[in-house]
């Protein structure tokens, strides 16, 4: 469950008392202010999901503060309490847009189940906004593959899934980098939060600031309403930022600060907001050269770089083909539906450089499904680009068998193209002499086979 965050703002230093005591628990942690003054320092430097405010304050009225935490925190949800009730005072509160008006003496219990479904009402507010920008939670997909790299990879992720420290993923387009964050995000303490998701190659220049920091109403031309930006919307999560890369050089200072601070500042607002977000980041630039030729911030590489993945290219792991291949199959046919592939077909796909990587590999499958006859999945149903100058021929037709069978030939045809000769088979093959020999006594096969 996601902590609820609460700001008490009441004069009387026993009511606030009372309420940390009783209210405060793991799931709930109170803040409290004194004052209108007090209150606006505090929610200028951190954000909140509930206030409860009395409305006689010593500097100002609790109902006049209703537009400012409106302005501020668009989500927040507001208690007013007094001691003063009228049918007035009540119903100008609710026009006003409090979620809920109690009176002096209170009943703890009451305002507690008050405070947990004002707190479900933001979580929805905020889970609406999210899906209508098009970012939402979803189950981490699977990282397919049982080459050394990929294994490697795996222990990486589970080594810093449960640390806080930022992770720079690296490698080519369509390896798979936003896989491996999510599973990151997947297996870490901040699973039930947020996992945000931003593209900077996406966004012109000028739009990416407000994006990522949001902005306050009048802000600039167009700013009608305050908006909070993805750090907010991260909040207590994770913050993905692909192709770093592209991020504007005179963005990265601000960024490289709020790395280090954990603080920010909207456009147009004057006071800075703490924020509790994991970070992080994604390229398929070599971010070093990018340093050395002025295009990326020397200080903000040395902090992303503390711990890095590196995605190795398809063409360096072709053993995981055949796993990949049963793996998308599975996710993009019809449910009851299954698909065979004669060895002759994955023969094209193992030979084959990949320059789009895991996603081109999708892509392709998904084209031999809609071109499939009978739901056996033909050479005629790739790509000329797969087909044509293939560096390892096809081998000749054979009947559909499952993946593993299918590899299991392709490897035998290959060590007898070859007479026995390993070093040429596993070259060929696009694998390691050590991968080789592994398959080979998996597959009970010899250089005789």
């Amino acid at each position: 469950m996601i902590p609820m965050r609460v700001l008490v703002i009441d004069d009387e230093l026993s009511i606030r008392k009372l309420m940390e005591k009783e209210l405060a628990t793991p799931q709930r942690r109170i803040v409290t202010a004194d004052s209108v003054a007090t209150a606006k320092k505090r929610i200028a430097e951190e954000t909140f999901d509930v206030i409860v405010a009395d409305i006689r304050l010593p500097d100002g009225d609790g109902l006049d503060l209703l537009s400012l935490f409106r302005q501020v925190l668009p989500d927040v949800e507001v208690i007013l309490i007094t001691g003063y009730g009228t049918v007035e005072s009540a119903l100008k509160a609710m026009k006003l847009g409090a979620y809920d008006y109690i009176t002096k003496p209170f009943d703890l219990e009451r305002l507690e189940v008050v405070l947990d479904k004002a707190f479900e009402r933001v979580c929805l507010k905020r889970e609406n906004r999210r899906l209508l920008q098009g970012i939402k939670d979803t189950d981490a997909p699977r990282l397919v593959g049982r080459s050394p790299a990929m294994r490697h990879i795996t222990q990486l992720i589970q080594k810093v899934s449960s640390h806080d420290t930022s992770v720079l993923i690296t490698g080519e387009s369509g390896t798979g980098k936003e896989v491996v964050a999510r599973n990151i995000h997947a297996l870490s303490p901040r699973a039930p939060r947020p996992f945000i998701v931003k593209n900077c190659a996406e966004l012109q220049k000028d739009l990416l600031r407000s994006e990522l920091f949001g902005y306050v109403k009048g802000a600039f031309t167009g700013a009608g309403e305050t908006r909070e930006g993805l750090v907010s919307l991260a909040d207590g999560g994770t913050l993905f930022l692909d192709e770093i890369g592209e991020m504007p050089f005179e963005l990265q200072g601000a960024l490289l600060r709020l790395l280090e601070t954990k603080k920010f500042r909207r456009v147009g607002d004057q006071h800075e907001r703490h924020v509790d977000v994991r970070f992080l980041f994604a390229t398929h630039r070599d971010l070093k050269k990018e340093v050395e030729a002025g295009r990326f911030h020397e200080a903000l590489f040395h902090r992303l770089n503390v711990f890095r993945i590196h995605l190795p290219p398809l063409r360096e792991r072709r053993e995981d083909i055949p796993l990949l291949v049963e793996h998308f199959l599975g996710v993009l046919s019809r449910p009851g539906t299954s698909y065979k592939m004669p060895d002759e077909t994955l023969a094209y796909l193992m030979s084959y450089h990949w320059p789009g990587n895991v996603r081109e590999l999708r892509n392709v499958l998904e084209r031999c499904l809609i071109l499939s006859e009978d739901k056996i999945l033909l050479p005629n149903s790739l790509p000329q680009e797969l087909t044509q100058g293939a560096s390892f021929g096809a081998p000749d037709a054979s009947p559909c068998l499952p993946l593993h069978e299918v590899e299991r030939m392709h490897i035998r045809k290959a060590l007898a193209r070859f007479a026995g000769n390993k070093v040429e088979t596993a070259r060929a093959l696009g694998i390691s002499r050590r991968t080789l020999y592994r398959k080979l006594k998996t597959y009970g096969l010899d250089e005789k086979s």
